[in-house]
């Protein structure tokens, strides 16, 4: 089923009760989160944009949770590069919900059937179950959207081309699915499906991240999408928008492109950076994500680094608000999963 399906009204209402309700579990259940509350005087919110936000960098100083300690189920690492990282802990029951929505969101542009895929990164990134970086647990929560997995750099790190080759040679004639962060999607599999002249036409690509790295070689969103459709076929592109610190939650791009959509059971605010105020449509500001899915850690309404813009409400092809990320906030630490990627197998 869709979860691309709420008008911005019906959403508000929804979410406004639900965070409502998680913001007051978080502070019976999460001491350091109460007394945040506390020091700010909050007591009720009449809207979403009223709700307390946390700044995501916070994540990086506390270990922030609402369950116990033996009831972890297991910890994500976000991908700073300072050496400082968010550390987010799930316990079973937070896991299975964002791995559903996850699924649901996604199903909205692939289908459900589990598609043949290509993963655009190394098989090493799947070290250790426990504790994944972002891109590990990005790799592997995508990685069960698909069968019969080719990846694009070998154990040593370096392209594949044999086994994308043999990928499409089998499954080539039918859709399939390609995940990949931004960058490693344009490094290894644009450039060797190029060099090679590998046909990618019937693949659907999602990805997400890295377009610092893009834009530093003067490769924009846009462009990305027009090299990849003149040089190697491929048409069906869908970004996404998405954090550890809100796993399960991400913000899909329609399948006319462009903007971001919020599923059902999130929102984004764009906010002034030195008022605070929500910012109207058109009006670039700090990116506020609020999500239903953070249960075992108060990670429900979070102030990010990121600048946007509402491009529209109702008005995308799917209901509800639509954005684009306009880049980091200025000073602000580089943190995107493709990021902090380096030329060697990891």
């Amino acid at each position: 089923m869709s979860v691309f399906t709420l008008s911005q009204e019906e959403r508000e209402a929804r979410l406004l009760k639900e965070l409502a309700e998680l913001t007051e579990h978080h502070r019976a259940h999460c001491i350091e989160y109460d007394r945040i509350l506390a020091a700010q005087g909050f007591t009720s919110a009449q809207t979403v944009a009223e709700l307390p936000w946390l700044p995501v960098r916070l994540f990086k100083n506390l270990a922030l949770k609402s369950v116990p300690d033996n009831e972890v189920f297991k910890v994500l690492t976000s991908s700073g590069t300072t050496g400082d990282v968010s550390r987010i802990f799930l316990d079973k029951a937070a896991a299975a919900a964002q791995t559903r929505h996850l699924a649901a969101t996604l199903h909205s542009v692939l289908g459900p059937q589990r598609l043949p895929m290509i993963l655009a990164d190394s098989r090493g990134i799947l070290k250790d179950r426990r504790s994944f970086s972002a891109r590990g647990a990005g790799v592997l929560g995508m990685a069960t959207f698909g069968r019969d997995h080719a990846w694009t750099l070998d154990p040593d790190g370096q392209p594949d081309v044999a086994a994308l080759r043999e990928f499409l040679a089998k499954h080539g004639n039918a859709p399939f699915l390609i995940f990949g962060f931004t960058y490693l999607v344009w490094l290894h599999l644009y450039e060797v499906a190029r060099e090679h002249a590998l046909d990618l036409s019937n693949g659907i690509l999602v990805h997400s991240g890295g377009w610092k790295k893009l834009v530093d070689q003067a490769v924009p969103p846009a462009e990305f999408r027009r090299r990849l459709r003149d040089d190697t076929g491929l048409t069906r592109m869908h970004n996404f928008y998405g954090m550890v610190e809100q796993i399960g939650t991400v913000f899909l791009e329609g399948p006319s492109g462009g903007s971001l959509h919020c599923p059902d059971f999130a929102d984004v605010v764009i906010r002034n950076p030195h008022t605070w105020a929500e910012q109207p449509v058109g009006e670039p500001g700090l990116i506020e994500v609020v999500s239903t899915l953070p249960t075992s850690y108060p990670g429900h309404v979070l102030l990010t680094e990121d600048l946007g813009v509402l491009d529209g409400i109702d008005d995308g092809d799917w209901p509800g608000k639509r954005f684009s990320v306009l880049g980091r906030l200025p000073r602000a630490e580089a943190r995107g999963c493709s990021d902090t990627y380096r030329e060697t197998a990891s």
